[in-house]
């Protein structure tokens, strides 16, 4: 895989993917805000599933499991301008602010297609990755505060997520593991975000569960692909990076074990 990322800062980098595809099981630290120079990507959530093109621009929250592939696209690579919204920087950005009502963040991503605004915003930022020399912290501060005024501008509503700094708080786990096992996230990861410590998440997850995680993960995302083989009609090349294998000839290998047939006979 050929992938180039150039930083200006910690949180501004130019990302660049040369490669047919890259994909990746992510949960951000901090909110993401990207625009998108060339290619394309798909983010699939358990809820809904995103296109982005040349020209888009979205915000990610924290915390968030996602499943995202970036394609190159009509021989161009996948390049994206990157802003990442930390946690403490935010929380200086809105000392400042007088927030009167609470409002429980909605977790969605933002999307804002070819926002003039936010487009020039971030735009400004290309000239310099190719410019010698240390960014200054000073012009970096400025120019993410000017990304959040511009969103707080254009989506009245980001704030309640912006302005959210509380860790995940102790939530249904079988509730949170159907909706979210196709996502390849570390057991301590997923135990964050169900609010629990790693030995806490695998005591409940084999109390409810009756099995290990690693197992009960494996015999979910087989169950999917094969329910999109069979009965969505899909080839396994579709299948198997979007219900969390990461290898073609390993999910195969697999789903006979389980299946008695190879994914192709399905197909």
């Amino acid at each position: 895989m050929d992938h180039i990322s150039k930083y200006l800062t910690k949180d501004i980098k130019l990302s660049s993917y040369e490669d047919r595809l890259f994909k990746s099981d992510l949960m951000f630290d901090d909110h993401m805000l990207v625009w998108f120079i060339s290619g394309e990507t798909k983010i699939i959530q358990a809820d809904a599933t995103y296109y982005f093109k040349t020209g888009d621009i979205f915000l990610i929250p924290r915390n968030q499991l996602a499943t995202i592939i970036n394609y190159p696209k009509n021989g161009l690579p996948h390049k994206t301008v990157v802003m990442h919204l930390s946690t403490e920087r935010l929380k200086k950005f809105y000392e400042k602010i007088d927030l009167r009502k609470k409002i429980p963040p909605e977790q969605k991503i933002y999307s804002f297609h070819n926002h003039p605004l936010l487009e020039s915003c971030l735009a400004s930022l290309v000239p310099y990755f190719n410019i010698e020399g240390e960014f200054p912290e000073s012009l970096a501060s400025l120019k993410i505060d000017e990304a959040i005024n511009i969103l707080r501008i254009i989506e009245p509503g980001v704030d309640s997520v912006l302005a959210s700094f509380d860790a995940p708080g102790k939530i249904d786990l079988v509730n949170f593991m159907q909706r979210n096992f196709m996502f390849n996230m570390s057991l301590e990861k997923l135990g964050y975000l169900t609010g629990r410590s790693l030995s806490t998440f695998n005591r409940d997850f084999k109390k409810l569960f009756h099995t290990s995680p690693q197992k009960w993960l494996t015999n979910k995302r087989l169950e999917l692909a094969y329910y999109h083989l069979a009965e969505k009609r899909k080839k396994p090349s579709e299948v198997y990076l979007e219900v969390g294998f990461e290898d073609l000839s390993h999910f195969s290998f697999v789903f006979k074990k389980k299946y008695g047939i190879s994914p192709n006979q399905l197909s």
